[in-house]
C-alpha cells in the first residue's frame, strides 16, 4: 500500500499543472469568456489559452467570414433566436454554474494535493523535480506548435 501511495503522489505532482490548466481554462469557457461577443473582447492570452485547451493550438482560432456549407450547398446557420433561448434556459444556466463549482473544487483539490504531495513525501527533491517536469514539458511542446 505504501508503494501505491508513493506512486500516486508522484503522478499527482507530475500532472497537477495540466489539471490546473484545464480546470481554469475550462471555467472561462463555460460562459464563453474566451470568445468575443457584442462589445466584449476577451484578453488575447485568454483566447490563446482557450485555443490550446480546445484545439491544441497556441493561438487565436481562425475566424471564417462565411458560415460552413452543408452537403447540399446551403449555409449551415442555426437561427440566432433558437441558440439564445437554448443558452439562457434555466437548466443550461444551472448546469454551467454547477460545472463552474466543479472547476473551482478541482482547482482547490489539486492545489491542496500538490501542497500535501510536496510537503509530506520522503523524497522532497524528487517531488519538486516532477513538478518542474510537469510545467516545463508541456511548455516545451507548446513552443513547438
Amino acid at each position: 500500500m505504501l508503494w501505491i501511495r508513493t506512486w500516486h503522489t508522484y503522478l499527482g505532482i507530475l500532472i497537477a499543472p495540466s489539471v490546473l490548466f484545464f480546470a481554469v481554462t475550462g471555467a472561462f469557457q463555460l460562459f464563453t469568456l474566451h470568445e468575443a461577443h457584442g462589445t466584449y473582447k476577451p484578453p488575447l492570452l485568454l483566447e490563446k489559452l482557450s485555443a490550446l485547451h480546445k484545439d491544441q493550438v497556441f493561438g487565436e482560432k481562425e475566424k471564417s467570414e462565411e458560415p460552413p456549407k452543408t452537403a447540399l450547398g446551403g449555409s449551415e446557420q442555426a437561427p440566432a433566436r433558437e441558440e439564445h433561448e437554448k443558452e439562457s434556459s434555466p437548466g443550461t444556466l444551472t448546469l454551467k454554474w454547477y460545472f463552474l463549482l466543479v472547476a473551482v473544487a478541482l482547482t482547490t483539490s489539486t492545489l491542496l494535493g500538490l501542497w500535501m504531495g510536496l510537503t509530506h513525501i520522503k523524497h522532497k527533491r524528487t517531488g519538486w523535480w516532477l513538478l518542474g517536469v510537469g510545467v516545463i514539458f508541456p511548455a516545451a511542446l507548446i513552443s513547438l506548435l
